[in-house]
């Protein structure tokens, strides 16, 4: 440890250069300008700065780190566009900010958030099912981190843990209430028709439907390839970012034949058609298309397709989404146990 004080030959004023062992062991040597005039004076503050560095090691100017409120712009721009996440990506993102987070946290800075913070957060979404709190927690875990990286914060400041997620019951049409739906389609509209089977026979997302082309159907293979989806005029890849290609089935490939003579590049011009197929099929009235898809789903879960044959017709990521569609229905829970009813002679 040492203390030399001398003068700056530049610009005349007492320099105090202090060399020492810091409390983990490491050397440090720091030079600064002598608060006072004299040389013993500078001295004595030179050493009174070395035993405090000794003691306490050099203090950093503690930084000012923004609010949640005020990094958002900055994680949705310079984060979420920056990188090319799907338009409704980033949407989602932005509501889940706007309705969840930013109102209980919006004022806090992102070093100060606690575990308790997690916590109330978690309170004031208890009407809310666990997928949607666990897309809210995910949304703030992942702005925390990329503050982290971005060195806005120096560390994670709690711990968020998701909630277990539940085993909703998934709704899809019965075989018969789908084949139902089909004729009912089929009366409608030839359109209907093709958006219930496009749904029903072959797995495709609302978004798929929409940004469908004519280019995107092998008529001579029986093949279409899902190679984009759109989302409120934003077109982009399928969900989870991957092309994939399905086999049509017949009354699909005859359904799209038919249609093939109108002009335009897309299959389809979606309009309200699925409420009055399902009107005409006299079934409940849902307006949803997507229900379409989990009757695809689960009609090849029934039927004893493999989870991986299912995973890679729907284009889903994780093979825990697929497992979710492995349920039977109750018709056929109820075929089941009447097989345990029959005698060993099959009566």
């Amino acid at each position: 440890m040492s203390v030399r004080v001398s003068t700056n030959k530049r610009w005349g004023f007492l320099e105090v250069d202090i060399r020492v062992r810091l409390p983990d062991g490491t050397r440090y040597r720091e030079r600064a300008k002598a608060p006072v005039q004299s040389r013993s004076g500078a001295r004595r503050w030179g050493e009174e700065r070395e035993r405090f560095l000794a003691l306490h090691g050099p203090l950093q100017p503690k930084k000012e780190v923004v609010t949640v409120a005020e990094f958002k712009p900055r994680f949705i721009d310079g984060y979420a566009k920056a990188n090319r996440q799907k338009a409704s990506g980033i949407a989602h993102k932005e509501a889940y900010l706007r309705l969840y987070v930013l109102p209980l946290l919006g004022t806090k800075r992102l070093d100060a958030i606690t575990d308790e913070d997690i916590q109330r957060l978690k309170a004031t979404m208890e009407r809310k099912n666990a997928k949607t709190v666990n897309n809210a927690l995910s949304v703030l875990s992942k702005m925390l981190k990329v503050a982290l990286e971005w060195k806005v914060i120096d560390r994670l400041p709690a711990t968020i843990r998701l909630l277990k997620p539940g085993s909703a019951e998934m709704a899809f049409y019965e075989e018969e209430d789908y084949e139902r739906l089909v004729e009912g389609a089929a009366h409608v509209d030839e359109r209907a028709l093709i958006a219930v089977l496009l749904g029903g026979d072959a797995g495709l997302r609302t978004g798929e439907m929409i940004a469908l082309e004519w280019t995107d159907i092998d008529f001579r293979r029986s093949l279409l390839h899902v190679n984009q989806s759109e989302w409120e005029g934003h077109i982009g890849t399928p969900k989870g970012g991957r092309a994939r290609t399905v086999n049509m089935t017949s009354r699909l490939t005859a359904a799209l034949k038919a249609h093939r003579h109108l002009k335009g590049p897309r299959v389809l011009y979606l309009a309200n058609w699925i409420r009055r197929a399902e009107r005409r099929a006299g079934l409940w009235i849902t307006g949803r298309l997507h229900i379409l898809r989990h009757t695809f789903c689960s009609r090849l879960a029934i039927r004893g397709a493999t989870t991986k044959a299912i995973q890679e017709l729907a284009g889903h990521v994780s093979l825990t989404t697929t497992q979710r569609y492995m349920h039977l229905s109750p018709a056929a829970k109820e075929s089941a146990i009447r097989l345990l009813e029959l005698d060993v002679r099959g009566e």
